[in-house]
């Protein structure tokens, strides 16, 4: 039960369906009033308002203009009571050509610009309407479309505009309200217009209707290389995205140098916000293929990306660029209108050209309607001056001597009413214009106009072919003779897959480093390949476990006692100043799991791997290859067993020599191991006690090589023969010598 404190008022009702019904009002007020776009027109209400409020102000093309604060005063006083920044706001898109394809107003004065910069104060702007606006607005006052009461009930505002313009494909619409959003992308009027007259000549199919409507046309131009069978898909079903590309081209410098020159952006990417993002991405040298990137824009577009070297590809440094930038971005679509200004539904294509086609048909039938009003009413009014002239001095007499001169005129004439009161109403000065050949003329020539208004709003055939007049004109008007009429976002083909790997290569400056990582887990790469292990330092209580050589480019496996892979880039690893950092930090790797081995990937290397237990296999490096921190799991391990070892496989081993925790040496062919991308394994050795100790691979033919005192020992083949035996056999113990640490290395 809820208590109003403003008028004591005690609703009986449960809060939340209080809460329910006070939020459905304000998400209908939203969807219909503020967010979605009428199919009709194209425009939200405060855009229809601030055309209206125009109109009214007689800021016609032709005109002068008038101050912006003088419109949006008009517009919040009369229509539209909300903050008069939010109205400007849109006041000043309707006025840029950048945003807007087709731009509804013109604008005066500094409007804002490409980068970002906001427009000056309303003060100091002026505005009138562009010939689109007035398209829109033609025959407003010919009861084209309803009127309604304004918020406070003194005005009347139109519900819909005329629109003699597909302003919704056109320029788009960008709203989000409550539970649905809609995303338009604004198209080509010459591209439009072409669709429309294809679907007043028949019930075309979704393809039929792209070769005339191929896709977007963004006012900022730029290339579309998303794929033909999405773009079918999305306008199919009103929802998609489109993959838009920054347009360049390569500019030849002196001694075989070069730079690349942006010339077109993308829809709604902030110039200067681009460049920050580039600069940003030479500081921290995610791109090292580029070296610097200057803007040199004047009016139009033109950014300067200078590469390191004339070695580095332009096509791979811009598919780096795009990938990294917002020189290539997507667009959504999600044609979500108000059906009929009422119905908020997604629409597919077809059926946001059939409405607009339904608007204008009943557009002209109203208004064709409204004239013949017009023109009858007109008729009317000649007839009696046509009777006047024949019998002027009796009209005379009447009105000079009768007291009730209208009645005389009706009874003596046989006049309808509104005859007589024309004809008292006309002034003398007029009298000498009455010719009877200017009447006649007048009569027959508005008798055959109401003659074909009759005929046309009788036939929905005629109505059409009236329609389909006023497309073919509108193509005329605004299509490809039209400043702004030719298409400027290019179609170009779907871009072919780049190879990640190569392509971060590409972005890595190649450098030679040698990897250190601790017992304790920090790692570090100090560069060079001449570092000495006895040279570098640890943390107190901490000593090295692993050195090795490698590449910037390279990546380095780390395989650990829960049997997972983890893939760590070594262009990403800490500089070798300091002690480094922990690995748990690049990677997720748990408390209570230990690295078992790491070395450095290569595309066909191959490791054979093995649990605790003794079970084991043979795995690929490039099943191995973890995209997340979180790693791959790779050895499958029983409760309470851990994995135990890992070791890379020379190519040309043919034989395994493993060795138990209970001193037992086994040696087998390789080729009794199978290749897995994961599993548990097969047993390498059998145990009573313990478990695998260490194993490796290695050529039969040049011998089995493991620590001898302090150097090495080889045992040839014939020396081999009583260890030599078939995988899963308990073995026996080792030769004489062999370590007591049960280790070959």
């Amino acid at each position: 039960m809820v208590k109003s404190s403003l008028t004591a008022e005690t609703i009986d009702q449960p809060l939340t369906e209080i809460l329910s019904e006070r939020y459905l009002s304000y998400a209908l007020s939203t969807i219909m009033s503020r967010s979605l776009p009428d199919v009709r027109d194209g425009l939200k209400p405060v855009h229809r308002r601030l055309l209206y409020a125009m109109y009214e102000l007689s800021l016609k093309p032709e005109n002068a203009p008038k101050k912006c604060a003088r419109v949006v005063g008009d517009v919040i006083g009369k229509f539209h009571p909300h903050g008069d920044q939010s109205v400007y706001d849109a006041l000043v898109r309707l006025a840029q050509d950048f945003a807007v394809r087709y731009p509804l107003i013109n604008g005066q004065g500094n409007f804002g610009n490409i980068d970002g910069d906001n427009a000056a104060a309303m003060r100091y702007t002026e505005a009138k309407l562009t010939d689109v606006a007035a398209a829109l607005l033609e025959g407003i006052e010919e009861n084209a479309i309803d009127f309604r009461a304004t918020y406070d009930g003194e005005t009347m505002e139109p519900i819909v505009l005329p629109s003699a313009f597909p302003n919704l494909l056109a320029n788009g619409s960008q709203g989000i309200a409550v539970g649905m959003a809609t995303s338009i992308p604004p198209h080509n009027v010459d591209e439009i217009c072409g669709g429309l007259l294809l679907m007043l000549d028949k019930d075309p199919s979704t393809a039929e209707l792209l070769k005339k409507i191929p896709g977007p046309d963004f006012p900022t131009g730029g290339i579309l290389v998303e794929d033909p069978a999405n773009i079918k898909t999305a306008y199919e079903t009103g929802r998609g995205s489109f993959r838009l590309r920054a347009r360049w081209e390569v500019e030849k410098l002196n001694q075989g140098q070069y730079q690349i020159i942006v010339t077109e952006i993308p829809y709604q990417v902030q110039k200067s916000r681009l460049i920050e993002k580039i600069a940003d991405l030479i500081t921290t040298k995610k791109i090292p293929m580029l070296e610097d990137v200057r803007d040199e824009s004047a009016e139009d577009i033109r950014l300067v990306l200078v590469p390191k070297n004339r070695n580095v590809e332009p096509e791979l440094l811009m598919e780096a660029l795009f990938r990294h930038s917002d020189l290539e971005n997507r667009v959504s679509l999600n044609m979500n209108v108000l059906d009929n200004g009422i119905k908020p539904r997604v629409m597919p294509l077809k059926d946001v050209l059939r409405a607009f086609l339904n608007h204008l048909q009943e557009v002209l039938v109203r208004r064709s309607a409204h004239r013949l009003d017009k023109v009858e009413a007109r008729l009317e009014i000649l007839e009696g001056y046509k009777i006047v002239y024949l019998n002027l001095d009796e009209v005379i007499r009447i009105v000079r001597e009768e007291d009730y001169p209208k009645e005389e005129l009706i009874k003596a004439f046989n006049l309808t009413e509104n005859q007589a009161e024309a004809i008292l109403n006309m002034r003398l000065r007029s009298l000498r214009k009455l010719e009877e050949m200017e009447i006649r003329n007048e009569i027959d020539k508005l008798s055959a106009e109401r003659q074909e208004l009759k005929t046309l709003l009788a036939s929905e055939a005629a109505q059409w072919a009236r329609v389909k007049e006023q497309v073919t004109g509108i193509k005329e008007k605004f299509g490809k003779t039209h400043p702004v009429g030719k298409r400027r976002t290019d179609l170009g083909e779907v871009p072919t897959p780049v190879d990640i790997d190569s392509l971060q290569e590409a972005m890595i400056e190649k450098e030679p480093i040698t990897v250190i990582c601790s017992e304790k887990g920090w790692i570090r790469a100090m560069k060079g390949h001449n570092v000495v292990e006895d040279d570098v330092k640890y943390k107190e209580g901490d000593r090295g476990k692993f050195v090795f050589t490698a590449s910037t480019t390279d990546k380095i496996l780390i395989f650990a006692t829960n049997g997972r892979f983890y893939t760590v880039a070594a262009n990403d690893l800490p500089s070798g100043r300091g002690f480094g950092e922990p690995l748990r930090l690049m990677v997720d790797l748990p408390n209570d799991s230990d690295i078992v081995e790491m070395f450095v990937y290569e595309e066909t290397g191959k490791a054979l791997i093995a649990s605790e237990a003794g079970y084991g296999f043979i795995v690929n490096f490039s099943d191995v290859l973890a995209q997340t921190k979180n790693g791959k799991q790779v050895l499958n391990l029983s409760d309470a067993q851990e994995a135990a070892l890992c070791k890379p496989i020379v190519a040309g081993h043919d034989s395994v020599a493993v060795i138990g925790q209970n001193r037992k040496l086994l040696i087998f062919c390789i080729e009794e191991l199978s290749e897995m991308s994961r599993g548990k394994g097969v047993i390498l050795q059998k145990y009573k006690d313990g478990g695998i100790a260490d194993l490796k691979t290695f050529t039969m033919a040049e011998g089995l090589s493991y620590k001898y005192g302090s150097g090495d020992r080889v045992m040839q083949q014939d020396e081999l023969l009583p260890w030599i035996g078939k995988r899963a056999q308990a073995g026996r113990m080792p030769p004489n010598g062999f370590p007591r640490n049960n280790k070959f290395d």
